[in-house]
């Protein structure tokens, strides 16, 4: 009999237990052990591993092999073309990318859909397009270029055209990064800003900009990150003049040409560390201003 009652639920073991795992929580992916487990050698598999061998062909250089490497004039030239552009494309970004955000989210207008669908552009355009593009449109002879060279200013096949492809492509990190935030954002404290007299400036600086702060300095984390890694939309229109706007990429795909290996990896190791060590410290920041905003509220 207590195998019968067992076999169909009715013993108070099961009823309890029964119980027990009905006020469990479902989830729909397995426990956690073995999504763990998943997630590190993925991880590892796709992230991890890469970077072990990017390490392991880098120290088997000597110390003054790769000095030499990452040092020369010509590379040295690269590293400031490269961080200077992006980091004045992620700077320009983060203005203009706060000011499409705030036009998506708190007006209407006609054809707002189809502007909101043209952010996400870059994301889907490759980048040899873009880059094919915006050279055609900034050449001497582009529809734009000719107007520019007019006045004696050269936009492509100039360090300043790569600020202008480092734009476009990066446009869409802060804009897609700030605009869920303004849409959240509490409208009644504005109100309650203006109420006590705050000035629009004064409701923006005080009151708005703290909140969407941390996603700002995300949005400019990104776009910086993928700035400094471009290679697509930037080879066409940069010319590669070595001094002059000759990319940290393309001195490592020209490495990887004459079949440098360990230079290639030199050179793309301080890429590594650079970009690694700015996000270090975008995070910190943020950071430090959740902790910052958590210690106003209470």
């Amino acid at each position: 009999m207590p195998s019968f009652l067992h076999f169909f639920g009715n013993s108070p073991l099961s009823t309890g237990e029964r119980f027990r795992r009905a006020g469990r929580p479902k989830r729909v992916l397995p426990g956690f052990g073995l999504t763990m487990g998943y997630t590190l050698f993925y991880l590892s598999l796709i992230v991890l591993l890469p970077l072990f061998v990017l390490f392991a062909n880098t120290f088997s250089m000597t110390w003054e092999e790769f000095w030499q490497a990452v040092s020369a004039p010509r590379v040295v030239a690269s590293y400031k073309l490269t961080f200077g552009a992006s980091l004045l494309a992620a700077c320009v970004n983060l203005v203009a990318g706060m000011l499409v955000a705030w036009v998506l989210v708190r007006y209407q207008f006609p054809f707002k859909r189809v502007v909101d669908a043209l952010v996400d552009l870059p994301f889907a355009l490759p980048t040899a397009v873009a880059g094919i593009a915006l050279a055609a449109l900034l050449a001497p002879n582009g529809w734009v270029g000719r107007w520019f060279d007019m006045i004696g200013v050269q936009v492509a096949f100039n360090p300043i055209g790569v600020v202008v492809a480092l734009i476009f492509i990066g446009l869409p990190f802060v804009v897609r990064t700030v605009q869920p935030v303004l849409e959240d954002f509490e409208k009644e404290l504005e109100e309650a800003a203006g109420c006590l007299g705050a000035t629009r400036w004064q409701t923006f600086c005080k009151v708005i900009l703290p909140a969407i702060l941390p996603a700002l300095m995300t949005g400019f984390a990104m776009a910086f990150a993928r700035a400094i890694g471009e290679y697509g939309s930037v080879i066409f229109i940069a010319g590669n003049i070595p001094m002059v706007s000759e990319i940290t990429p393309f001195i490592i795909i020209g490495k990887l040409d004459q079949y440098d290996y360990n230079g290639a990896t030199a050179v793309a190791l301080v890429m590594l560390v650079a970009s690694f060590s700015m996000l270090l410290v975008i995070n910190g920041l943020q950071a430090w201003q959740r902790r910052r905003a958590g210690g106003t509220h209470q």
